[in-house]
Order: structure tokens, then C-alpha cells, then sequence
């Protein structure tokens, strides 16, 4: 205010102009609010002001940009100039300016989990794909970590986040997916491996089933597969092609024939 709005505007860029206060938070010496000028390079914020990554040897391995739900960016991206059009362009958000830093020894599937209950205790439970998506791939990620983790779950969990993300009323419903998309894309290795580790002969858990519906009662279920695969689209996402016009679900205009 006592300045004027040309002083205030000669801070950031041209588009993402002024000061922002950042939230740096995760595995850094000095955590904390930082305010600084939009367009203050990520590596900044994490090594000038947060005094680098939280234990010698362990460098950072991803960052969340802007809040939990933003997708990572990766060691690769540290110089990423934090304006809303430079984290766009890197693939990621500026959102809320809450930096999480992840360090190399952060298991990345655990981060997956843990974002992915967060979000599912936080689904206000109005709308199904949010609701039960979240907590599918809640228990998905909760199983791989334990150590009964499939060859078959990133796949899952992808196609599951396609039913969720752009589906659910609110937009809490991308916000609980992008980072677990992110993650299995930019980081897919590391849940290979820990499944590799965990469960080397990929076999699935015991599915019960119930005494009704077999004669073997006494016994137990040997059943450890479905053989229901991940295939297909939401309905949401189809339109109809009649000739040379296409008709959308979600609009109120009829294919010919069908009035």
C-alpha cells in the first residue's frame, strides 16, 4: 500500500507478479513460511531458505509444488521457477505455494498411501468415484505395502484413476488422484521393485468366499485371482458419432433416430 501497485508489480513476472508466502515443509533443515517474489527458483527456496535437504546424503528426490494434490516434479526440475506459468509448464501447479520436499530416502509408495488416505478420510462422500475410488486405492496401496503388492495393481490403480479424476462433482476429486498419477508415472520403478522385494512369486491374496456358495464348507478358499480385467472407459467420457456429427452425453441434443 505505500508503495503503489507498480512497486508491487515489479516483483515476479509479468503474469505471476508480486510476492507469495510459501509453505516449504517435508525432508529440509528449515522448514517454514518463506515470502518471496513469484518466480524464485524451487532449488532456491529448498537450499538458500530452507537450508537444503533434511540429512546429509540424502538428497531430494521429488517435490509437490503447490499442496498435496499437485503433481511432483523431479530432482531434474529443481531449478523451476515457482510462477504459475513455469510450474504449469513443468507439469505441475503452483496451487497453494505448499512445498513439500521428499527426500531419496522416502519410500514413494508410502507417500502414495499416505496422500491417498488423507483423501479418502477427506472425501465429503457425495458423489461414488470419489467416494469409493479413493478408497479402493487406498486399499490397494495399503496391501502393496505390506508386502502383497501385484504386477497387475499399477494398471489398477491407473484405470481406477481414470474413473475418478474429472468425474466427481467437486474438483476434490482430481485433486486426490493427480499426485498418484504423477507418482506411478514418474516413479513406477520404485513400486516394481518393492514389489519384487515383497512378493517375488506375485501371488494375490486368499479371495474368501462365502460357505453358501460352495459344497466344500470346511474347507478354505483357494481362489487368489479375478479374472475380471481393468477394461474400458467412464460413460462420461464417450460421445456418439452419427455421420459427420458427434453427440455427447452430457449435452441435451439427441442423435438422429433417437427423439
Amino acid at each position: 500500500m505505500r508503495h503503489g501497485v507498480d512497486w508491487y508489480r515489479g516483483f515476479g513476472t509479468e503474469k505471476s507478479f508480486g510476492m507469495r508466502i510459501f509453505c516449504l515443509s517435508g525432508n529440509v533443515k528449515y522448514p517454514g513460511l518463506y515470502e518471496l517474489p513469484h518466480a524464485v527458483p524451487l532449488s532456491d527456496l529448498i537450499n538458500k531458505y530452507g537450508g537444503g535437504p533434511q540429512e546429509d546424503g540424502a538428497p531430494v528426490k521429488a517435490v509437490v509444488p503447490g499442496g498435496l494434490s499437485m503433481k511432483l516434479l523431479t530432482v531434474d526440475q529443481l531449478d523451476t521457477p515457482l510462477d504459475y506459468e513455469s510450474v504449469q509448464e513443468a507439469g505441475s501447479l503452483l496451487g497453494s505455494a505448499g512445498v513439500i520436499v521428499i527426500g531419496e530416502r522416502a519410500s514413494m509408495v508410502e507417500v502414495a498411501r499416505r496422500t491417498l488416505s488423507f483423501y479418502r478420510e477427506e472425501s465429503c462422500g457425495k458423489c461414488t468415484p470419489c467416494r469409493e475410488g479413493t478408497d479402493w486405492l487406498e486399499d490397494i496401496l495399503l496391501r502393496i505395502e505390506a508386502g502383497g503388492g501385484l504386477s497387475r495393481d499399477l494398471e489398477l490403480m491407473e484405470h481406477i484413476t481414470r474413473f475418478i479424476s474429472g468425474k466427481s462433482f467437486c474438483p476434490f476429486g482430481d485433486a486426490a488422484v493427480w499426485g498418484l498419477q504423477s507418482n506411478l508415472a514418474k516413479f513406477r520403478n520404485e513400486f516394481i521393485e518393492h514389489m519384487d522385494q515383497t512378493n517375488p512369486a506375485d501371488v494375490g491374496p486368499v479371495i474368501p468366499i462365502r460357505p453358501i456358495y460352495r459344497p466344500d464348507a470346511g474347507a478354505g478358499s483357494k481362489l487368489r485371482d479375478s479374472t475380471l480385467k481393468p477394461v474400458g472407459e467412464s460413460p462420461l467420457n464417450r460421445d456418439v458419432q452419427v455421420g459427420d456429427a458427434l453427440y455427447s452425453p452430457s449435452t441435451t441434443t439427441n442423435p438422429p433416430g433417437d427423439d
